[in-house]
């Protein structure tokens, strides 16, 4: 097993539940010195993509999984490794139990460009879902769209 670090939509337990059945949420933690933003506008379907990029004193709430094997072709083809539209890239994700490395999916296109409002909602509800601080949910909700 691999450990991934999601975010964004993905922090929904649900979501996740349903793209990789076999593996277990471990817990939550942040990624530091990274900040969610949005990019790769001519990729989405509904305007910009998330995902994260180094910026030194901002953070990023996740939720691990102890990702199975069968799961993690499941989520390559999902999160669009193959067609160039994320790549995996590993980041230190600080949690209650310590520090811990993971894989998570940052995307192949440049920072830029607007999410759409029903995006930028399902991202708000996932951290919800996930129990990420009411502040942080919040500062999603507000982001332009």
């Amino acid at each position: 097993m691999s450990l991934y670090a999601a975010y964004a939509a993905n922090l929904d337990p649900r979501l996740m539940s349903r793209r990789a059945p076999h593996s277990p949420l471990r817990g939550t933690g942040w990624v530091t010195d990274w900040r969610l933003t949005f990019g790769g506008e001519q990729m989405g379907w509904e305007g910009a993509l998330a995902t994260v990029v180094e910026a030194p004193g901002a953070q990023v709430f996740v939720s691990l999984y102890d990702l199975a094997p069968m799961d993690e072709e499941s989520m390559d083809r999902w999160e669009g490794v193959g067609l160039g539209i994320y790549r995996r890239a590993r980041l230190r994700v600080h949690t209650l139990d310590g520090e811990a490395t993971a894989w998570c999916f940052v995307l192949n296109g440049y920072e830029g460009g607007l999410p759409s409002a029903r995006y930028l909602g399902d991202i708000a509800d996932a951290a919800e879902a996930a129990g990420a601080p009411h502040d942080y949910v919040m500062e999603i909700r507000k982001r332009p769209c």
